[in-house]
């Protein structure tokens, strides 16, 4: 069996790297992509050499279509077909609704939202083409349960699931599994910039584990999810927050 490509957007990031360095782990191919502005993508790259990890690595803007219609068929001369792709690039804009501007609002909805139609439009073909794929979203526990201060991220981690579940049923006879995973808090560089006082008063109390979730715990739900023994699970939104929101 060739060895399988797997694209991981924002994949240089905190949960990203995480993602990246266990699929490459496991064995896959790894296409990561990162935003313009990274500054320092040169120096994750040498660093994760160092460490034995070789990745492909492409800027891309996910929130603009033809700029990922345009990176994708680069990738596919380049490395191959994809045949996994997570969703996993995302910003926040957090202000009390009241507060929040437009460019918020629709930054963080393209950025979040568009982003996963723009990705999954590119690499569908050869996952059909392929007759096998997983498509995994990463969503949010506050698209689930909602959070105050950031109605544009929760709406736009809400709106993945429901693109999760009508995409699943239109290819659920196609060997393309489509799913979402909703972390809860993680101990990502964005989740340590929240001020401690507010993580130890407010949000880990919450959490009935009483810590922060590990990046490694989610890569680690997502290594599953790529499997050939996942392949009866599609349309799923897999929560994984430590038992702060439970359905």
């Amino acid at each position: 069996m060739a060895q399988r490509i797997a694209l991981i957007t924002g994949g240089m990031g905190g949960l990203g790297q995480s993602i990246s360095t266990k699929l490459f782990k496991a064995g896959y191919k790894v296409v990561v992509t990162y935003s313009h502005n990274n500054k320092n993508s040169d120096i994750w790259m040498e660093d994760m050499k160092k460490h034995g990890y070789e990745f492909f690595a492409y800027p891309i803007d996910v929130a603009d279509y033809d700029c990922c219609q345009h990176c994708v068929a680069k990738i596919r001369t380049e490395v191959g077909g994809i045949d996994i792709l997570v969703n996993n690039a995302g910003i926040t804009r957090d202000h009390t609704f009241k507060k929040m501007t437009k460019t918020e609002w629709d930054a963080v909805i393209h950025t979040n939202l568009d982003s996963v139609f723009n990705m999954t439009k590119q690499v569908l073909d050869d996952m059909l083409e392929g007759g096998w794929g997983r498509i995994i979203n990463v969503s949010s526990v506050n698209g689930q349960k909602g959070a105050f201060g950031q109605t544009n991220y929760s709406a736009a981690k809400a709106g993945m699931h429901g693109f999760t579940k009508a995409l699943a049923r239109e290819l659920a006879t196609k060997g393309v599994t489509v799913n979402t995973i909703s972390p809860g808090y993680i101990g990502t560089k964005m989740v340590r910039a929240i001020p401690q006082e507010i993580l130890d008063t407010k949000i880990i109390p919450e959490i009935p584990i009483r810590r922060l979730g590990l990046p490694e715990e989610i890569a680690g739900l997502i290594i599953y999810l790529c499997s050939d023994e996942a392949a009866f699970i599609t349309g799923a939104n897999v929560s994984i927050n430590g038992g702060q929101h439970m359905q």
